[in-house]
């Protein structure tokens, strides 16, 4: 192969592409906004971006201390936004949709629920509305309400005048309960006499009874320690940066848009005759097809270099793994996002039928390679089918050399997976590609 129209067919197509400055900007510009748009949503800069907390409206009918307790600490949680309303206020604003779950305390919920915590039966009826379209954050409301109800109804049970008095209660009525057996009524009946003396000797005792009195009931018999496992060990300011797997996910979304047209450019030179020009110079089949693949690869890559660069001064995002890895699968993407786009123009026919299923395709690798939300949200057996899909490899390089802070051991099967595409994709550009002229 003749270096010489090589070299000239890659200054032409750079030329071009550079050429056309409104193109060119676009290319950059739109890949940037979406990923600081994706990024600021999974995690931002810090990975720990404060949650601007489930939006939630709570009733209380009750006004009991017990209610009154257990709303303040819903107020005081960093997870909610807690709006104190009317009943029928809240149960409006969750068929509208503009809150996804509505709290509703009953009249008398703080005695009966202190009475129902002896026995089974009577127990209160808390109102949860939720919005079906949005079950997880009802099932976290559900389960931050079951916290504080458990701990401010046990404070009451177990500390003061009043817990011994719903323990006598629970002891009067315990043979009124059904479906105990004689041997559980035994033991409830002792469980119950010991916490009434204790609750005696508390109340008689001013010492006892100050300390007790500060009880914060039942609470989780556990601390829990949050340690990033990602966190590289010689990088001691580092962390999680959720910028980085969207610059990653966007950028490869866009050269492989790129692709496309740089796969219809050879559709529409055909189509316009100008491929006559082409096929009448003295350039081989490998020569031409290494050229596209030559230029359009330097163009990926000054791609991903302008979004890289963004995300490294702007949003702080650091390659804390090996510098050669990270190059390494930068480079192999480019090399098959070039291949691809000879495979389109060896494939297509006409540009307006080769451009939406091209879009498709491109969409089809970019959605199940993770590059728009994290492969782990996905159902297992797509997950497994995922390992599949080169740009899931691609995904897994960029995270393992940037924010995981792994070796260039991991770069080398995500950028082999990438190159091995791009030879098959280059073998069958080759072997399809109709060479003469229409």
């Amino acid at each position: 192969m003749s270096m010489r129209p090589f070299f000239a067919l890659v200054r032409k197509d750079l030329k071009l592409h550079l050429s056309n400055r409104r193109a060119l900007i676009l290319t950059l510009a739109v890949p940037i906004a979406i990923a600081s748009f994706f990024g600021s949503i999974f995690g931002g800069g810090s990975g720990k971006t404060k949650p601007s907390g489930i939006a939630i409206q709570v009733t209380d009918l009750d006004q009991s201390d017990i209610s009154k307790e257990i709303v303040t600490n819903l107020l005081h949680d960093s997870a909610l936004r807690v709006e104190l309303v009317e009943e029928a206020a809240a149960r409006d604003a969750v068929k509208n949709g503009r809150v996804p779950v509505a709290v509703i305390f009953p009249k008398n919920f703080g005695a009966d629920s202190s009475r129902s915590f002896f026995r089974p039966a009577n127990k209160p009826n808390l109102t949860v509305l939720h919005d079906p379209s949005r079950n997880i954050e009802a099932s976290m409301v559900q389960g931050i309400l079951m916290q504080y109800i458990m701990q401010t109804v046990s404070k009451n049970v177990f500390s003061g005048a009043s817990g011994q008095k719903f323990a006598r209660d629970a002891l009067t009525n315990i043979d009124r309960l059904n479906g105990l057996s004689p041997d559980d009524s035994r033991v409830l009946r002792n469980l119950l006499t010991n916490v009434d003396e204790w609750l005696g000797r508390v109340n008689s005792n001013a010492t006892l009874a100050t300390n007790t009195t500060g009880s914060v009931g039942f609470s989780a018999p556990f601390a829990v320690v949050d340690e990033e496992s990602a966190q590289p060990v010689d990088a001691k300011t580092s962390h999680y940066n959720g910028y980085a797997h969207s610059f990653g996910g966007m950028s490869m979304q866009f050269i492989l848009m790129a692709a496309i047209e740089w796969g219809l450019a050879i559709l529409v030179e055909r189509q316009h005759g100008l491929w006559r020009r082409v096929r009448s110079a003295p350039l081989s089949r490998i020569t031409l097809l290494a050229g596209r693949a030559a230029s359009s690869t330097i163009i990926a890559l000054g791609t991903l270099a302008v979004c890289w660069t963004f995300s490294l001064f702007i949003f702080h995002v650091q390659i804390n793994g090996s510098l050669l890895g990270f190059a390494l699968c930068n480079f192999a993407l480019a090399v098959f996002a070039a291949t691809m786009g000879l495979l389109i123009s060896a494939l297509g026919r006409t540009p307006e039928a080769t451009r939406g299923i091209a879009i498709f395709i491109i969409l089809i690798l970019v959605m199940l390679g993770g590059a728009w939300v994290p492969t782990f949200i996905f159902p297992e057996w797509l997950q497994k089918i995922t390992v599949l899909i080169p740009t899931r490899w691609a995904m897994d390089g960029f995270d393992a050399m940037t924010w995981r802070g792994l070796g260039l051991s991991a770069a080398l099967a995500p950028a082999g997976v990438l190159l091995a595409y791009a030879a098959v994709c280059s073998f069958l550009a080759h072997r399809f590609f109709r060479w003469e002229a229409d």
